[in-house]
């Protein structure tokens, strides 16, 4: 009987290979390119802001002066309570990052840069530790002061700052004491709003900003004594906020 030969399976033709192999290739160029900008322009994310330190791309802070200072808006107290006390949840925590990711990027995109101004009262004074935003320098907590009216005298309002210095001055951090006062303006620091949250204070919720200088010059503490302040080297975009507990 004559047996029945399977015919061989036809071999696929060799611009086949050609083609998978280049669609591979582009599959893995775009999916490269895209991971690499969202590394690039999110390092406010830790994960990312340490790959960025490996290949040693990570963004350096500008030295701003008075002059070339971002143009924004400064807020007091009150307007800073009415901006930022109704942020909870997920839109808190994506303004968090924006503001934090426009910091570090030296605000390429100032939409939500925030000066800060007023009156405030110190509550507290602790250096940067090694799991701190930045280090060296200290931290100032303060509460804010306000008048009701000009008959009045200024009292203490549910807005608190956290007011980071970045220096190398080891004396400066003890020229601080609970209770002084901490006079806020635009000129000549441009303090920078950089977190906000909510914190419970007497079963009272009290708006807790932490801010930061962009200027970097000297910094006066009362008639005869300043220090200087310097940018940052490296940050921990993982760190915990606020600094105070």
């Amino acid at each position: 009987m004559p047996r029945n030969i399977e015919e061989p399976a036809p071999s696929r033709p060799a611009y086949f290979w050609w083609l998978l192999a280049n669609g591979l290739a582009i599959c893995f160029a775009v999916f490269s390119w895209v991971i690499c900008l969202h590394v690039f322009r999110h390092p406010e994310n830790p994960r990312n802001y340490e790959i960025m330190r490996k290949l040693k791309r990570l963004p350096e802070l500008k030295r701003y002066t008075m002059l070339e200072a971002p143009s924004a808006t400064s807020l007091g107290p009150k307007e800073l309570y009415r901006k930022f006390f109704s942020f909870d949840g997920d839109g808190q925590k994506r303004l968090n990052e924006a503001l934090l990711r426009n910091y570090l990027v030296n605000f390429e995109r100032p939409l939500l840069l925030t000066y800060i101004e007023g009156n405030y009262r110190v509550e507290a004074v602790r250096p940067m530790g090694e799991k701190d935003f930045f280090q060296p320098g200290f931290a100032v907590r303060a509460r804010a002061l306000v008048k009701p009216d000009e008959f009045t005298d200024a009292a203490p309002y549910p807005v608190i700052i956290e007011y980071l210095y970045p220096t190398v001055d080891p004396e400066a951090f003890s020229w601080y004491k609970p209770g002084d006062m901490l006079y806020v303006s635009k000129v000549p620091n441009c303090a920078v709003v950089l977190h906000v949250t909510k914190v419970t204070e007497d079963d009272e919720q009290v708006l807790c900003v932490t801010v930061v200088p962009i200027v970097y010059s000297d910094y006066q503490v009362g008639p005869e004594r300043s220090f200087s302040i310097e940018p940052p080297d490296y940050f921990k975009p993982g760190a915990t906020f606020p600094l105070f507990k």
